[in-house]
């Protein structure tokens, strides 16, 4: 049997292969386009694959002895589940270990984004610092502000904690109620709309599907406080980015801070000057530790069902 996998880990898959399994690593440090996956992967029965992977329909049927594609992502909108499931490719993902790192980074943007560090760094690097004074850069105290998570699983549940050890209040929406992390959280069950009225922070953790792309568009931002600040580290289409652009331009919310673009890599050039905007490269999950637990989920679950084991983490 042979694995290809799209992209370099940082844990080599090729030194835990077990017998009768060969595996192949993409030369190319970089995405892959379709037509190179097709071509790499033609005889490949499992493909360990990245989440800029664009595994449609028309890939999966360039790969007819695929059997198991363990994607490193907690998320698997980059893959056409029911073309998987017609063809009977297992899909898996790596859910669980990368929640810390992930919630560490919005907790991150928030801080950035309350405290004006983006403007504070330039102002000193370019020379503008002059010394300290009563109204030098005032930003906005966490302590009694109400954050609004969007997405209650592990990652908005992992953000709630931190939040509250700053003194927040908690909202959140979700289509399902999550009463065990609620009521451990002090966190109220609201309606989205109710959420971006009442929040001083809103942050995003929902899945990318068909209903939540463009989740936060121009009527969204609308409702939010002008005092608001919106923080991304999901996935980038949940907001339309052109819309966040026009509110910030307008001053319809204060700030916002994405780790997750719309048209990833390319931010949008409306927010790439903007010192109330705060920009980071997908680095959610990127400490060493998260990035090696992840391959290995997704190196073992390609290994086990390929074996006829049952994968930890099935989607």
């Amino acid at each position: 049997m042979r694995v290809f996998v799209t992209r370099r880990l940082p844990l080599d898959p090729r030194s835990l292969a077990p017998a009768g399994i060969d595996v192949d690593v993409s030369p190319r440090n970089r995405p892959l386009s379709a037509d190179e996956i097709a071509a790499a992967a033609r005889d490949a029965d499992g493909l360990i694959s990245m989440l800029s992977d664009p595994l449609d329909a028309s890939l999966l049927a360039r790969l007819p002895r695929l059997r198991v594609i363990a994607n490193y992502a907690v998320g698997v909108n980059n893959v056409d589940l029911a073309a998987a499931a017609a063809r009977g490719i297992v899909v898996c993902n790596t859910p669980d270990v990368l929640t810390a790192a992930t919630a560490d980074l919005a907790i991150t943007l928030v801080l950035m984004l309350a405290r004006r560090t983006r403007a504070a760094e330039r102002l000193l690097r370019t020379g503008g610092f002059d010394g300290w004074g009563p109204e030098l850069l005032l930003g906005a105290s966490l302590d009694g502000r109400v954050l609004g998570i969007v997405g209650l699983g592990r990652i908005g549940a992992a953000v709630g904690r931190r939040a509250r050890a700053f003194g927040m209040r908690l909202l959140y929406a979700s289509p399902r109620p999550s009463p065990a992390a609620a009521a451990e959280l002090g966190a109220e069950h609201v309606p989205l709309g109710d959420l971006l009225a009442r929040a001083d922070v809103v942050s995003l953790h929902a899945p990318l599907t068909a209903e939540t792309r463009h989740l936060v568009d121009a009527r969204a931002l609308a409702r939010m406080k002008p005092t608001a600040l919106l923080v991304n580290t999901a996935r980038g289409p949940l907001i339309d980015e052109a819309a966040l652009a026009d509110a910030l331009e307008s001053r319809t919310i204060a700030g916002a801070g994405l780790d997750v673009f719309e048209r990833e890599p390319s931010v949008h050039p409306r927010l790439a000057g903007r010192d109330d905007v705060v920009l980071l490269p997908h680095v959610g999950s990127a400490t060493r530790e998260t990035r090696e637990a992840m391959a290995r989920l997704a190196i073992d679950d390609c290994f086990a069902a390929l074996q006829g084991r049952p994968p930890k983490h099935r989607f």
